[in-house]
């Protein structure tokens, strides 16, 4: 009986780490590409790092979950993985071309700086999320 309950289990390990391997692979590259070292910003406490850095995981998240939902199979889902992380990179620089130095804003702890990128990388990711029917 428990069986026939956790028969999904498999699917739902296989689709968790590929999320969360996606998610580590979208923070390092977001932070190798950016022009600020948002990890060593985060310890000193630059506020406006962590924002920056929050929004962007969680502007990555929302379609990632939209994908881990519509897809198909593990390689359905991994695809549109890797599209969302493509397109959140892109949200990052269209965020800096509105905004002159960016990174060094964000660097030198201007909130504004920070939310700026935040609710940017958040409003991709939930459009990106939203473009994502089967």
């Amino acid at each position: 009986m428990i069986a026939h309950y956790l028969s999904g289990f498999p699917a739902f390990i296989a689709h968790f780490v590929l999320a969360i391997g996606f998610v580590v692979a979208f923070a390092g590259i977001y932070t190798t590409m950016t022009h600020h070292n948002e990890f060593d910003l985060i310890r000193q406490g630059n506020t406006a790092a962590s924002i920056a850095l929050a929004g962007s995981l969680i502007g990555f998240s929302l379609p990632l979950a939209s994908a881990v939902e519509h897809s198909e199979s593990i390689i359905d889902n991994a695809l549109w993985a890797l599209i969302s992380l493509i397109v959140q990179l892109g949200i990052y620089y269209i965020a800096r071309l509105v905004i002159n130095d960016l990174s060094g804003r964000i660097d030198r702890g201007e909130l504004s700086a920070g939310i700026w990128l935040g609710a940017v990388s958040i409003t991709g990711g939930q459009l990106a999320a939203a473009s994502m029917t089967t």
